[in-house]
Formats: structure tokens, C-alpha cells, sequence
């Protein structure tokens, strides 16, 4: 890890990567909204004054070097395979734009330092893409890179609006717009702790990918496979089932209403639905209001009830009793 470090710092990132860290929060709202690219630099105003960054002020307020590589392409074919061998973990060549946990620690840590600090890349960091591949070759090996022209490149991405660029340098934007003698900056807020490289965040930074690398192999060594079962949707029928168990399907016919009759139960008499609209007929109606009475006197003895009667008066009002 330390000769990680101080092959870092010997490339010339010294006096980028270790500038003071302050923010300036609002003067890096309106550089990023003001600021444009004219004649290779870069210009713009913070609280209606205007200031310009070009190349060479940009290499010497950081102490960049401005010859060497600017385009990792260049490293060397042979450096870029002994490299698969010296940043492996396991000892087998790894694939430069491969997976970061083949890698050794330091050379992780190293992987998340250009990918955040140097090229400003979002999102996550699993990969290593075969551009910080070559970065680290170039760092391990101590060849000269052209940072001065490499981080003024990633600058100009930041602030084209054309480009999809992770915003950052947040510490030295604030440098630089800080040394201008036109611009008179606010409240400085410090670099938050959590983000500088200290004994504690690499000893974490170790500890965790340790244990991640312990959980992995222990996950690929003896992990019990585990089916997975895929839940039917609501539109399927409850019959299509993916358990092994089988199944019993009673069908009905078309238009039944019985239910299926379970064994050993007694047969369930289903309930009479009336399925269409209609008048009944003369009979039906009166054979429904028809009661049948208990005990009923013959016709004939009434009959003779009636002749004993005297007047057809008596008759006729014993009739309607009835």
C-alpha cells in the first residue's frame, strides 16, 4: 500500500491531489453556471467578476508536469501484460477492463482514486475500464504523463455543456478561483473528512473488501442451491400450478349448477334459480292462490242445508256466509 501511495505521488499528483481542502459551495455553483470554453480556456463570473483559467496557470498553481503521455493508449503493450500479472490477486493475468476484486487491495484503492479524483467518473466502481487500467500501468512503472494536459482535458468536459460529465475538483476549482486576485470569494466550509485519504479510511477501506472477499468465496464454496420458484400471474388459473404436487381437476359440465359431491358428505341439493322473466298462465296463477282447506264438507250437504232454508232470501245470504 505505501509504495502504492508513493508511486501515486511521484507521478506528478502531488500538488494536485494534495491542495488545501476548503469549498467555496457558492462560487462553485455559479462557475459551473457561468463558465464557458473560449480559445482553449476557461472563462467565466463569479458575483459579476470575470475570470479566465488557461493551461499554464492551471499547471502551475498544481505543480503538473506538462510533458510525457496524454493519451493512455501509448503505455507500452509489455508493461500493460506485466501489469496483468503484478495488479492480480490471485496470481493469474487479469483482464484490463475486468472485475476490481481480482485485483489486490492497493490496486483497488488505487482503481477508486482515478476513477473519483482524476477522471471523475459516476456511479459504480466494480470495473475497471481499460483506460485506468493504463493509468495504473503508467503510475506503477513511473512513466511521464502529461497530467497538466490530461486534468485541464477533464476539466473542459466538466463544463461543456455537451458533454455528460460528472461535476468535481470541487477543492481545487476552489484553489484556483481562490489565487485569482480579481474575485473576492465567501465563507470557505472545510472538505468533508469522509472523502481524504487517511490511515483510518484505508485501514476501513482494506477491512471492508477483506470481508467482502470472504463472503464471496464462502457464498461460492459451500452455498446450498436455493430454487426459485416463480409466482403464477394473477391472469393464470389456480389449476396451472408449478408445485410437483398433482392435482385432482373435477370438471362440470356446461350449465350445471351441482357442485362436486365430496366423499363421505351428503349430497348437497343445489338452490332453484329462476333464469327467465315471464307471465304465468291462467291455471298456474290459480292453482298458486288456491289453498286447500282441512276437513272439507261434501257439495252435496250443503246442498240440502240450503232446501231446509225457508225464503230464497235466507238462501242467498247463508250462500255468501260460505
Amino acid at each position: 500500500m505505501q509504495n502504492m501511495f508513493k508511486a501515486l505521488e511521484n507521478s506528478g499528483l502531488r500538488g494536485f491531489m494534495g491542495c488545501k481542502s476548503v469549498l467555496y459551495e457558492p462560487e462553485l455553483e455559479q462557475f459551473f453556471d457561468t463558465t464557458l470554453i473560449q480559445g482553449g480556456d476557461i472563462t467565466g463570473a463569479i458575483s459579476g467578476k470575470y475570470f479566465s483559467i488557461y493551461p499554464s496557470r492551471f499547471a502551475g498553481v498544481f505543480e503538473l508536469p506538462t510533458e510525457g503521455l496524454s493519451d493512455f493508449s501509448d503505455v507500452p503493450k509489455n508493461l500493460v501484460s506485466d501489469a496483468r500479472k503484478i495488479f492480480s490477486k490471485s496470481g493469474e493475468p487479469v483482464v484490463p477492463h475486468g472485475k476490481k476484486k481480482l485485483l489486490k487491495y492497493e490496486y483497488r484503492l488505487l482503481n477508486d482514486i482515478l476513477a473519483k479524483s482524476i477522471t471523475v467518473k459516476a456511479g459504480s466502481f466494480d470495473a475497471v475500464t481499460n483506460e485506468r487500467f493504463q493509468m495504473m500501468t503508467a503510475i506503477h512503472f513511473g512513466l511521464k504523463v502529461n497530467w497538466s494536459k490530461v486534468l485541464f482535458g477533464v476539466l473542459e468536459e466538466m463544463v461543456d455543456r455537451t458533454v455528460k460529465k460528472a461535476k468535481g475538483y470541487g477543492a481545487q476549482i476552489s484553489v484556483l478561483l481562490n489565487s485569482d486576485p480579481t474575485l473576492t470569494m465567501g465563507e470557505a466550509t472545510p472538505f468533508p473528512s469522509s472523502k481524504i485519504l487517511s490511515p483510518k479510511t484505508v485501514l476501513t477501506y482494506i477491512t471492508t473488501n477483506q470481508t467482502a472477499d470472504t463472503h464471496g468465496q464462502s457464498d461460492e464454496g459451500g452455498k446450498t442451491p436455493v430454487a426459485i420458484v416463480k409466482r403464477a400471474s394473477k391472469s393464470k388459473k389456480k389449476s396451472e400450478s408449478t408445485s410437483d404436487a398433482t392435482l385432482e381437476i373435477v370438471s362440470e359440465v356446461v350449465g350445471s349448477k351441482k357442485r362436486p359431491t365430496v366423499e363421505g358428505s351428503e349430497p348437497v341439493v343445489p338452490k332453484k334459480r329462476r333464469t327467465t322473466k315471464c307471465k304465468a298462465s291462467v291455471s298456474s296463477v290459480n292453482m298458486d292462490m288456491a289453498s286447500v282447506a282441512q276437513g272439507v264438507v261434501p257439495l252435496h250437504v250443503i246442498e240440502l242445508m240450503v232446501r231446509k232454508l225457508g225464503s230464497k232470501d235466507q238462501q242467498s245470504r247463508f250462500v255468501k256466509r260460505l
